[in-house]
């Protein structure tokens, strides 16, 4: 766990893109304001790990999933981010998957190139 409060807190930097990101061009946002987000961000992410720990240990399993995430935004009625936050896992799911068909595909080009060079 962490040692300090400060320790569960979002980087502000972070927090600090995303939300220029969001905004609209020519719009600022106070430091004041960036901070309050940024704890209000972490808030809402120890929230959410808190339900779906209590998911998983009610599975008696040890790992948290993407799954497990949804299941707890519907659990503590944040519905509106359930279908949003499933594309972004089966996004991810599928990045995931073609990086790693892409690094194997490279490894085995590899390896056929060093055969060829021992003949």
């Amino acid at each position: 766990m962490a040692e300090k409060l400060e320790d569960l807190n979002l980087p502000l930097t972070v927090v600090t893109r995303i939300v220029k990101e969001a905004l609209p061009s020519g719009v600022s946002i106070s430091k004041e304001a960036r901070t309050g987000l940024a704890k209000a961000a972490s808030v809402l992410v120890l929230y959410v790990t808190s339900a779906a720990t209590n998911i998983v240990k009610n599975k008696k399993r040890k790992a948290l999933t993407g799954q497990d995430v949804i299941d707890a935004m519907k659990d503590i009625e944040f519905d509106r981010f359930v279908e949003p936050l499933g594309e972004a896992l089966e996004h991810y799911k599928t990045m995931a998957s073609a990086r790693k068909s892409a690094s194997m595909k490279k490894k085995d080009e590899q390896e056929d190139a060093e055969i060829i060079e021992d003949d």
